[in-house]
């Protein structure tokens, strides 16, 4: 974002005749024809003025979330969520305040953030039941929707998720439920699942297993991941700060969102 608000600060200097509006859309071929050596004075107050408004956006990107609560989330919804996400939590305390429903969470072991979330939830007066992972599959059945927040949503439109939303989202399918994928555009990526980019993180088996049991321990590998893939068949619907879209739209975020040319380019040698 910042590369892409650069280069349309730079472009917009050098022809007046282009918007100087963040958001305005720079073709490949005006990219490619644009001189980045080129010394503009006025360049450094322009992206500063740029940036502020970007940095405006990210802070206010929950709250822009959660104002298409309404539109999602009906009174007698049964919905189901996992861990805890700031922007899922500020999204469905907007929602309680124009209706009734209930919250199922899934604690997600072994962090259990799901705890943290149950009791928000609770204290905002939200009927909420807070469920073990593996009871994920056998409440599904009597769920409206599910709702979760994510780490990274893939040039695929797939999601690099807290451990445990892979689980959920096949559980989803089953039953026909629409999964709801929330998350500000800064968290898409150009990336695709098998970039070297994209990795896994493992950490401490100790909340999994008893070190007292040595024999145990000595014997098993203990594998810890913080994140799950979820392939793009397994989503319904993206809510991002700008609106709503299908998983098969993000490509064109894409091309709106990251520059078409590489930042090689605006190195000197």
């Amino acid at each position: 974002m910042i590369l892409k608000t650069i280069q349309e600060q730079f472009a917009s200097r050098q022809n007046t005749n282009l918007s100087r509006n963040i958001s305005t859309q720079i073709s490949v071929e005006s990219d490619l024809n644009v001189d980045y050596s080129e010394e503009i004075p006025e360049l450094r107050s322009d992206i500063l003025n740029a940036t502020r408004e970007l940095l405006f956006e990210l802070e206010s990107s929950s709250r822009n979330i959660a104002e298409d609560a309404d539109k999602h989330i009906h009174s007698n919804d049964v919905v189901l969520t996992l861990g805890k996400s700031r922007t899922v939590e500020t999204f469905l305390k907007r929602a309680a305040k124009k209706a009734s429903f209930e919250v199922i969470v899934s604690e997600c072991a072994p962090f259990r953030l799901g705890h943290d979330l149950a009791k928000s939830l609770a204290k905002s007066r939200i009927q909420t039941t807070l469920i073990t992972d593996s009871a994920a599959f056998a409440m599904m059945s009597r769920v409206n929707k599910v709702v979760i927040g994510t780490h990274t949503v893939l040039a695929n439109g797939g999601l690099k998720a807290i451990a445990g939303s892979h689980l959920v989202a096949l559980a989803a399918k089953y039953y026909n439920v629409p999964v709801i994928v929330l998350s500000p555009l800064y968290k898409l990526s150009p990336e695709y699942p098998r970039s070297v980019k994209i990795r896994n993180r493992f950490v401490s088996p100790e909340s999994l297993v008893d070190y007292s049991d040595g024999l145990f321990v000595e014997k098993t590998q203990i594998y810890n991941p913080l994140f799950d893939y979820v392939p793009p068949e397994l989503i319904s619907l993206f809510i991002f700060n700008i609106g709503s879209h299908a998983p098969s739209y993000i490509y064109r975020l894409l091309h709106e969102t990251y520059p078409p040319i590489d930042d090689s380019n605006l190195i000197q040698d």
